[in-house]
């Protein structure tokens, strides 16, 4: 039996404010950086993410998969986006075609963890936004960022 569904991920955009270091002023413009980690698929660098459990929300699930991937704990701020994407390793009998949908949450990180489930396998890395942007794996988290931008000014 053939079923044609799009798999449901949740995602955040882990960020944090950094002040320039080249300039002493108290009023100096804060620095934001987005935190990003490798792909243990292949080349280029992506946002936490992952699928839900049964018994946890949305939200819950993109700040444990944050823990989990990028070893970063937070508050999750709001929602910025769903995006629509293609996943050649996805593809299965229920998603022939691996059509998924990624909903995507903005994550003030507050704390960075020493130790996390996945960091053998991950490497988090800090990134201007205009960075992140030029890093991004796939063409959809591009334009997640520049919502995010987006977002970002309207809270500043």
């Amino acid at each position: 039996m053939m079923c044609f569904s799009t798999l449901l991920f949740e995602w955040c955009i882990p960020f944090r404010y950094r002040n320039d270091d080249e300039n002493d002023d108290a009023e100096a413009e804060k620095l934001v950086e987005v935190l990003m980690i490798n792909s243990t698929s292949g080349p280029g660098l992506l946002f936490p993410k992952g699928g839900w459990e049964n018994d946890e929300t949305v939200k819950e699930a993109a700040v444990r998969e944050a823990i989990e991937e990028a070893g970063v704990r937070g508050d999750l701020m709001d929602f910025i986006g769903n995006y629509h994407f293609k996943s050649k390793t996805l593809q299965d009998e229920c998603c022939p075609e691996g059509l998924c949908k990624a909903s995507m949450f903005a994550l003030f990180v507050k704390e960075e963890l020493q130790s996390w489930p996945e960091q053998s396998t991950r490497t988090r890395s800090w990134l201007t936004i205009s960075e992140a942007v030029e890093n991004c794996r796939h063409k959809w988290m591009e334009e997640a960022l520049k919502q995010f931008s987006i977002w970002l000014e309207d809270k500043m």
